[in-house]
This record gives C-alpha cells, structure tokens and sequence, in this order.
C-alpha cells in the first residue's frame, strides 16, 4: 500500500530485492541448472529410457505412495495430538521435535532396533508373520515419523487461537460434539491441516537416511527413488541421476501446486463466510 510516493514499508523495494536475489541464487539456481544438465547431456530417448526403466518406475510408485500415506498418517494422528488432552501429553509434545534434531541416519538406525524382526517390536510380531521393516512398510513407518512435526507445529497455533466461545455456542444451541468439530473447528483447520499435509509430503518424498536403513532396498520392492538417484552417482552416471531428480522435482511440484491451491481456495470459502 502506498500513500503518494511513499511506501508504508520503509525499505520495502530493496528488502524485497534482496529476497528475490536470495530465493533465485539458492532456489530456483541449482534447480534449473539441475534441468538444464539433464536436457544437455540427454537425448529425449535416453531420458525417457532412464525414466522408464522399470525399477525407476518402481521406485517413483513407492517414494510418492507411501509419503502420501505418511502425510495422511501424520494429519490424522497429528490432529489427535493436538486436539485432544491426555495422561503425558507435554512429554509427547517435547518428543514431537526430536525428529527435526536427529541425525536422518540416527534415524533409521532407531525405527530398525524398533521394528526389524529382531527388534523390540518386531521379534513380539515375527511369529505372528507380521514384518514392519525391510518392505514397504518399513518405509512409511520412517516417513511418518519424519514427517509427524510439521503436521503438529503447523496445526498447533490455529487450535490456540480458536475461540471457544463459537464452541460453547455451538454446544448451547445443541450441537453434539461431532456436529460441532465439522460444522465450526474443522473449517477453521482444513488450510493448516493441508499446509501441514504438503510439508509432511514434500519432505517424505526426498528422504534418504533414516529409510535406508529400514527399506530393506530390494529392488522392485523397497527401493526409493533417492536410492536410485545415489546409484547412478555411485555409478557415475550423473546424466541419469538428474533424469530422476527432475521427473521427481515436476512431480512434487505440481502437486504441491495442487495443494497450495486447495489451501487457498479453504482459506477464501472462510474468508467469505466470515464476512
């Protein structure tokens, strides 16, 4: 907004300036140069042979699938452990952080004492023919725990600063308690609850340490697409590396895209019915 020639923002042109110059020198810098190694030193039947190989397919299924199904974990449970109030709660939510602090290979390492068929958990499931680790499973068990602090962190101020009183309302006009989670807070938590869904899914996606470890990488089985992509380095095949980074980097990005539209769109339908 400015009144005259004045901005209400002192130093708002040359802080915008700077932040434009941040955001393309570590951003969008690396990501095009990433494109533009890969158009140059791959023809478009070498990138496609790259991408269609069918244990890059293979992984790109698992990497997206279950950091979809880790999101939608983390938005459900952690829904849970903000909404509600339990024996140990403020123990729960100091550990809600403890993913962002540890090592991704520490990690891994933990869920696999947990969850191999050996571990704690895992050796009480084995005779029951239960395996939680070195499959698929193992790997949304890693994505949902890397991924469970952005859900909670981004939920958390929206509840805080929820009115009780639109509740309390709700429940005088004899709204029972179902009623009144859909009809007044779940309109208010649907953008934060989306905002939290796509950084929960953005990090799922690109994960490597802590699901190595637990993946078992069997080829067509359990093999990320992360993997793949320290394959082709480890075989210096650094053209068919960025072939997977950039078929996964369009991906993320449009549906990422997809969600941030769809937050706005929940942000503009609680706009309108507040007015």
């Amino acid at each position: 907004m400015r009144f005259g020639s004045y901005s209400v923002l002192p130093g708002f042109g040359p802080t915008l300036g700077f932040s434009l110059l941040y955001l393309g020198l570590l951003v969008l810098l690396p990501l095009s140069a990433l494109v533009l190694f890969a158009i140059n030193n791959l023809t478009a039947a070498e990138f496609w042979q790259v991408i269609g190989s069918p244990r890059v397919l293979a992984s790109f299924r698992l990497s997206f699938g279950a950091a979809f199904v880790a999101a939608l974990l983390n938005s459900l449970f952690g829904l849970i452990l903000v909404r509600y109030t339990f024996p140990g709660r403020r123990l729960v939510d100091a550990l809600i952080d403890l993913p962002f602090a540890m090592p991704t290979a520490v990690s891994g390492i933990a869920l696999c004492a947990i969850f191999a068929p050996n571990g704690w958990i895992g050796q009480l499931l084995a005779p029951l023919g239960i395996q939680l680790a070195y499959n698929p499973i193992g790997v949304v068990i890693a994505l949902t725990f890397i991924g469970l602090p952005f859900v909670v962190r981004t939920l958390q101020p929206v509840l805080r600063e929820a009115e009780t009183e639109q509740e309390e309302a709700a429940a005088s006009l004899g709204a029972d308690r179902w009623q009144t989670f859909l009809r007044v807070l779940w309109p208010t938590l649907v953008p934060a609850l989306l905002t939290g869904f796509a950084l929960a899914f953005a990090r799922g996606v690109g994960e490597y340490g802590s699901v190595i470890f637990i993946a078992g990488n069997l080829p067509m089985v359990s093999e990320i697409a992360p993997l793949m992509i320290m394959s082709h380095l480890e075989e210096y095949d650094y053209a068919g590396a960025s072939a997977i980074a950039v078929v996964m980097l369009l991906i993320s990005f449009i549906l990422l895209l997809l969600i941030n539209k769809l937050q706005a769109w929940s942000w503009s339908r609680i706009g309108g019915s507040r007015i």
